[in-house]
């Protein structure tokens, strides 16, 4: 066994499987959605209501940690049909760094969203920490499901279409131009723009769910976050169990998106890419779901299909090629130089 460690950025995917399938099995009932690749929720059994459990760290923004916070973690719990409705926040800050002013803008930012979302903060704890060099926010969300409204990745069959809403990377973009923004080499104009993604398209995909769930025909949805778009296809596929022929050209990169990640050196595919989603539909529904989304503001592109099968490809014409796991995300080794 390798004792190389691992860089910044998210455990291997294959890796992870491997460590999650030496887990004893579950042996309480109500837990009907536990750990997996893919699997980013876990769903306990309430009833006729089932209760949708997420929790997820912001460790590379740092300026709206707490706005990302909010809703990173919601847009998981949206992505299985549920409605987030409360927030938990663990928030570990710098020592020798830390004081009010810090402390109430990371609340302010929590609150905000949590408003802006109809969701309640809960609780949580707060602390500073030793050796941290930068605020940590670790989130935790809880939504509600009825039985019949369950989403997951393992709904998907083969024919089935892949959609995916907005754009990418969405995230990467607002966090290079804030934290690493080039300088002269790109037009004031466009590092404000990328910055403002935050909020415009907007980094969360709340919305995009429930307007695509609403239209029926979704068989699965997944929010590429970490990795980018290329390892939320690759998570999908493994949760799935099914493979995805992909059109490259077929995925839009939002212009600023791209400018910044030519730019910073990033591949905009597999850059943190919070703020589209991925849905797999029926195809006889791309076209509602599609005018739906439309219709709340949202623009969705058809990027490919579901077959029977293992893995990612992309598919042009006659030419398939098999798409790697990425190391890490793109914009891992940034912060890796800064720290």
């Amino acid at each position: 066994m390798s004792k190389k460690p691992y860089p910044v950025g998210k455990i291997p995917a294959h890796d992870l499987e491997v460590i999650l399938n030496r887990l004893p099995p579950s042996t309480h009932d109500r837990l009907l959605i536990g750990p997996g690749i893919g699997m980013d929720c876990a769903i306990l059994d309430l009833g006729e209501t089932l209760l949708a459990v997420k929790t997820d760290p912001i460790t590379f923004a740092t300026e709206n940690i707490g706005l990302y916070s909010v809703h990173v973690n919601a847009n998981d719990i949206a992505t299985t049909g549920a409605v987030p409705r409360w927030f938990m926040a663990t928030i570990l800050l710098p020592e020798g760094n830390t004081d009010r002013a810090m402390v109430e803008k990371i609340f302010d930012q929590i609150c905000d969203a949590c408003q802006t979302l109809g969701i309640t903060l809960a609780g949580g704890h707060t602390e500073i920490t030793a050796g941290l060099k930068r605020p940590i926010v670790a989130g935790t969300m809880l939504g509600e499901v009825t039985r019949g409204d369950l989403i997951t990745p393992t709904g998907i069959k083969p024919g089935d279409r892949i959609l995916l809403t907005k754009g990418v990377p969405i995230e990467a973009a607002s966090i290079l131009a804030c934290e690493f923004p080039p300088g002269a080499s790109l037009p004031a104009n466009v590092l404000a723009a990328a910055r403002n993604y935050l909020h415009d398209p907007g980094i969360s995909v709340v919305q995009d769910a429930r307007c695509a769930c609403e239209t029926g025909g979704v068989t699965a949805m997944h929010d590429p976050t970490e990795g980018g778009i290329i390892t939320g296809l690759i998570e999908l596929s493994i949760a799935s169990q099914i493979a995805l022929h992909i059109r490259r050209n077929a995925i839009p990169i939002l212009p600023e998106a791209a400018m910044i990640c030519r730019a910073a050196g990033v591949n905009p595919l597999e850059a943190i890419a919070s703020g589209a989603l991925l849905i797999a539909a029926e195809p006889g529904r791309v076209s509602s779901i599609r005018s739906n989304l439309a219709q709340c503001g949202i623009p969705a592109v058809e990027i490919g299909t579901a077959v029977a099968g293992q893995g990612v490809w992309f598919v042009e014409g006659e030419n398939k090629e098999a798409v790697k796991l990425p190391a890490r995300d793109a914009i891992a080794r940034l912060f890796e130089s800064k720290a």
